[in-house]
């Protein structure tokens, strides 16, 4: 590569090392990586050039500070929620995005196959659980089926079916994200043909206010569980000045802390379809619960990130 195009390539990435230093020690060990990849290549392409002697002085700044913030493991737990987490999904908004957008489509497919094919939904949610709806609504109970277990037990089933549906939207994505858009595909049509199947029948108002109670919380993190294995993917498909396995680690590393990071989410929706979904609630407090929810996912995983790396560079 050309020295001028080695540098253009490079310019911004070196210029945001400079203009937003960190004290987190994995963004600073990352970064520092990275950079000395870098100053290798250069050492070796253009040994008596300027970019190489600033990448040295850069490198060389960076190592300091690594001396100066090793981990400290009074706090960690705390910083992992409050920076460390945030941090990532401040990095990871466009994967998150794309995330969002794949599952919706999906959504948009599972809802207009139903509505077109009487089949489908059955094809998709199973006749086992279509013929007990059908049965519920007959009676007068079309939600029935959150009623129908044991609350405690309800309660584990559901988290630990959760976290697993999450881990293994993450896991997919180690064949090159496509395992993981395979996941948010099949879910979204599944959810998609799921209300569908209410709508046809005059009950989606109600389904909403009903299933939503905890699936605002649960589809949220799903999807983003899907940013997580997508992070991991991408990671081998566009490396960049990286190793591949180089990169690969650290897409691994990043994802799996952002699968981690959802656990707690899980299990407050679990909590919820457990305890909550099954009462008889006021349209208004369903309301409140899934406005509250919406709210929390919207300010934790994009609006606190945005907020924080502002902070960041006025500082």
């Amino acid at each position: 590569m050309r020295e001028a195009a080695f540098v253009k390539r490079n310019t911004d990435k070196w210029a945001d090392i400079e203009r937003n230093p960190t004290r987190d020690p994995d963004e600073l060990t990352a970064r520092y990586v990275e950079l000395t990849d870098d100053l290798s290549y250069a050492r070796t392409f253009y040994p008596d050039s300027n970019v190489t002697r600033y990448l040295n002085g850069l490198a060389a700044q960076m190592h300091r500070g690594l001396m100066q913030n090793k981990r400290e493991e009074r706090g960690r737990f705390a910083s992992f929620w409050t920076n460390e987490l945030p941090t990532l999904f401040y990095h990871s908004q466009r994967t998150l995005a794309v995330s969002a957008a794949f599952f919706i489509i999906a959504c948009l497919i599972g809802w207009v196959s139903a509505i077109n094919d009487p089949t489908f939904v059955r094809l998709i949610l199973g006749d086992e659980y279509v013929n007990m709806t059908l049965e519920n609504i007959r009676k007068g109970n079309p939600l029935g089926v959150y009623g129908g277990s044991d609350q405690a037990t309800m309660f584990f089933q559901i988290t630990l079916n959760n976290i697993g549906v999450s881990l293994r939207a993450f896991v997919a994505g180690v064949v090159a994200s496509v395992g993981t858009l395979v996941m948010l595909f099949y879910n979204g049509v599944m959810l998609g043909a799921f209300q569908a199947f209410f709508y046809e029948r005059g009950l989606l108002t109600e389904s909403i206010l009903k299933i939503w109670i905890h699936g605002t919380l649960e589809i949220s993190a799903i999807v983003i569980a899907g940013a997580a294995g997508l992070t991991m993917g991408n990671s081998l498909l566009f490396p960049g000045t990286l190793p591949r396995l180089e990169s690969f680690k650290r897409g691994a590393k990043q994802g799996l802390k952002i699968a981690v990071g959802l656990v707690p989410i899980f299990i407050m929706a679990g909590f919820l379809e457990s305890f909550v979904t099954r009462m008889t609630l006021p349209p208004a407090v369903s309301l409140l619960i899934i406005g509250t929810s919406a709210a929390f996912i919207i300010w934790y995983f994009i609006v606190y990130p945005i907020q924080l790396n502002r902070a960041r560079q006025r500082a």
